[in-house]
């Protein structure tokens, strides 16, 4: 993958600089999304955690009537938090394979090759949302299946497919910063079990932001999944609607993405020592 970078050198040496690094961070995200297709079995396991929610929590949920919904069915309102959730869920691990791959050299290549840090994490990040975009036809078969009212006109399935994407983009970075700090397999995964299930429940996925209490509604507002599952709830179903404002969602987790993608790129380089 490494070698592949420097052979494109040359002609990113003669390119304008942002194409240049538009084409470094494509070749990145390539090589990664390539190594996931050759061993798609990780993609097949993501997606059985949104079938358990969908298919056996959200029906006994629904029972039980006591979760305000803002009149939607509670089906349709958890079907995008199971989205944004198996996204976030996929997304957090992605730290261990660079781990992986410094124990094997691998990243050593990446790092001595011709393309600037932001680009190595910026390509990272990318190829992440090739994971979510399945994920994300997954849950909305199961949620076709099981009666949700899914909007499907072409500006909001586009909206869906970049939020899907965005928030891949800043957990997968969220993630790689981790790993750029604990270093070892063991602990990483240690520390995405612990973060992963706070993260959810500290976000409106499954019950509004108003049934919490006031301490954990500051937490909640500064989590990037509570703004992901806002604007999906806006886009997703009909009826649904963006309590924060899409606008708002949209620019809290663009301003999350870049704050991590600029701690991650002076942090990549510390990974190897």
């Amino acid at each position: 993958m490494s070698e592949e970078l420097a052979v494109r050198h040359a002609a990113w040496s003669d390119t304008p600089q942002p194409l240049a690094l538009l084409l470094q961070i494509l070749a990145v995200a390539e090589a990664d999304v390539r190594k996931l297709l050759h061993d798609p079995m990780e993609l097949f396991t993501r997606m059985l955690q949104p079938v358990l929610w969908l298919v056996i929590f959200a029906p006994v949920f629904s029972r039980t009537r006591a979760i305000p919904t803002g009149g939607l069915r509670y089906l349709d309102f958890m079907a995008p938090g199971v989205l944004a959730q198996s996204v976030m869920f996929g997304a957090i691990f992605y730290g261990v394979s660079i781990i992986w791959e410094r124990d094997q050299g691998v990243l050593q290549k990446f790092l001595v090759s011709p393309a600037p840090r932001v680009a190595l994490v910026a390509g990272r990040a990318l190829s992440s949302t090739f994971r979510a975009v399945v994920q994300a036809i997954v849950v909305y078969v199961i949620a076709l299946w099981m009666g949700v009212a899914l909007q499907f006109s072409a500006w909001r399935m586009a909206g869906v497919l970049l939020t899907v994407m965005l928030g891949a983009a800043i957990f997968s970075t969220f993630s790689l910063v981790a790993a750029c700090i604990v270093k070892s397999r063991e602990r990483f995964m240690g520390i995405g079990q612990v973060l992963t299930m706070p993260l959810f429940l500290a976000s409106n996925a499954i019950y509004p932001l108003s049934l919490m209490p006031g301490w954990l509604q500051v937490l909640a507002r500064i989590n990037p999944l509570s703004y992901q599952v806002d604007l999906l709830r806006g886009l997703m179903v009909r009826g649904g609607y963006s309590v924060l404002g899409f606008g708002m969602d949209a620019a809290v987790l663009a301003l999350w993405l870049a704050v991590l993608i600029a701690i991650a790129t002076k942090l990549y380089p510390r990974i190897v020592i």
